[in-house]
């Protein structure tokens, strides 16, 4: 008789989870993250309570008993968000507010009595580092001289640096609380109010030294100033992107929202898209402050980091407890797309197929088309994960494909390059693109003809590896006054592959014009 063997259940980690608490003048904001070994982390929650801890602190010199007690309630409900979803670890800060309170040290003891929670008051230096590795994590600024600036309720801290290396940090009392507190009294604005900010701000700056020097290529901004007017400018330019971060905004579009918030009063303007009515009140301060920190730091680029200091504060955790390296390679576009392709496991060999015949196509009709270098990077992405839906079904792939990188977190890519991506990948099979397509009609008309333009080169790749198993080991692209000779070479018959090149090219000759000849030589 055979004896019975017990078997142990094999357990495998749980991956790490943390937690990070942001008590901020105007809003606390709270993250619960798991660790990734690929990311870093992923999100697993984001919570924001509008508690304004700063209100009359100005004036009065304390955090009010009113304004505790909402901070008391937000980091109560907070802890039990953070409970519930089993975080290990919880890190709380705070800033300008609790920095400058004359009643800061039973501030800090009421919440310890009434939570738990053990609040680290930080500096305005450090403030700048988190917000700065922040950045890093979500923007490719090797190779470039920036400034990062994180607007709160009490305080700004602004960063210029180049590449890796700072070369400045600055905090100045310049929060769009404190501002609107000490300048803003009537509604809306009067004119004399305006200039009273404007100059205060002016000289603030400039007694900082900002924008000495050289002038910097972009302003990257965060903090609930910076997101509002993105989801503003955005909602203006009729775009709908799944998010503002990474989002891209022009100072000439800065400049022309802020006059026409300054002509409404504080109703008015909480009926505006993309404005959260609790911030109606605040926003023209911390607005003339981004206008102003752009003039004087010489750009013309506002780019929105949507994350800010809580997530440097997970970074800053991660790397304490070694569970993300200290010092990191510089971030990659490509390897950020392929990561998220293969958590959806997709089939590299073909992918990277259609990724290295698109190109070779691209190159062969750029020079005539306009197209650069940016294009070719947004066609590259859209041919490694145009069969990603795959993940979720066969059937429609084409249009998973599309949700699933619209709402993918690719690095390197601003929302409307992400929008401009999931589109090449819908198109890459079934109809071509329609105007009465919901995914394609929001799109501007530059950008419909950018994908109708790769999506044709798309398309045509894909027909070229039909049977999925790179037969095609050379193409031979030539272009002459109406048509458009692929010469394909491989070791076995390419009938199929020639097949799906004809079938596919309908686009191709639709925008482009020119008519698909194809011909095929077996090698040994």
């Amino acid at each position: 008789m055979k004896e019975s063997v017990s078997r142990i259940p094999l357990t495998i980690a749980a991956p790490p989870r943390l937690a990070a608490i942001d008590i901020g003048t105007n809003s606390f904001r709270c993250i619960v993250v798991e660790v990734d070994p690929q990311e870093g982390f992923r999100i697993l929650d984001d919570e924001k309570a509008q508690v304004r801890l700063g209100e009359g602190l100005n004036n009065s010199g304390i955090i009010s008993p009113e304004a505790q007690q909402r901070a008391i309630e937000a980091l109560q409900r907070m802890c039990k968000i953070i409970s519930g979803l089993g975080a290990q670890m919880v890190e709380v800060v705070a800033t300008s507010a609790v920095r400058k309170a004359n009643n800061r040290d039973q501030f800090i003891r009421a919440v310890k009595d009434a939570t738990g929670l053990e609040i680290k008051v930080i500096d305005g230096d450090v403030e700048a580092d988190l917000a700065t590795l922040s950045v890093h994590h979500n923007f490719a600024m090797e190779k470039q001289r920036f400034a990062v600036a994180d607007i709160g309720g009490g305080s700004v801290e602004i960063v210029i640096a180049s590449g890796r290396h700072t070369e400045t940090v600055t905090s100045l009392e310049l929060g769009a609380v404190f501002l609107t507190e000490k300048f803003i009294h009537s509604n809306p604005p009067s004119e004399e109010e305006l200039k009273q900010l404007r100059k205060y701000i002016r000289k603030s700056l400039k007694q900082a030294g900002i924008g000495d020097g050289l002038p910097v290529s972009c302003l990257v901004g965060s903090g609930g100033t910076m997101t509002n007017i993105g989801s503003m400018v955005m909602a203006m330019r009729g775009e709908d992107y799944e998010s503002v971060h990474r989002y891209e905004v022009l100072h000439s579009e800065v400049v022309h929202l802020l006059a026409m918030l300054t002509r409404k009063n504080q109703k008015e303007r909480q009926s505006i898209t993309g404005l959260s009515p609790e911030r109606a009140d605040i926003i023209i301060a911390g607005m003339v402050l981004t206008d102003e920190l752009m003039r004087r730091s010489k750009t013309n680029l506002l780019r929105i980091n949507a994350k800010g200091i809580r997530e440097g504060l997970i970074l800053q955790s991660l790397q304490k407890r070694g569970l993300l390296p200290v010092t990191r390679q510089p971030r990659d576009w490509r390897k950020s797309v392929i990561d998220f392709a293969r958590s959806c496991r997709f089939d590299e060999q073909h992918s990277e197929q259609v990724c290295r015949l698109a190109c070779q196509i691209f190159d062969t009709i750029a020079p005539l088309s306009g197209l650069g270098k940016r294009e070719r990077e947004l066609l590259e992405a859209a041919a490694l994960l145009h069969d990603i839906g795959y993940f979720i079904s066969y059937h429609q792939h084409h249009k998973h494909s599309y949700h699933l990188i619209r709402h993918a977190n690719l690095f390197g890519f601003t929302p409307r390059e992400r929008e401009i991506i999931a589109n090449l990948a819908r198109y890459h099979r079934k109809a071509k693109p329609k105007k009465s397509h919901s995914n394609f009609c929001v799109l501007s008309e530059e950008d419909r003809l950018l994908v109708r333009q790769l999506g044709a080169v798309l398309r045509l790749a894909d027909g070229l590896d039909r049977r999925r198993n790179r037969q095609i080991s050379d193409l031979d692209c030539q272009l002459d006054k109406t048509s458009l000779s692929l010469t394909l070479s491989g070791n076995s018959d390419l009938s199929v592959e020639a097949y799906g090149a004809e079938t596919k090219g309908d686009l191709f000759s639709d925008v482009f014009g020119y008519r698909i000849k194809v011909k095929t030589v077996t090698v040994q």
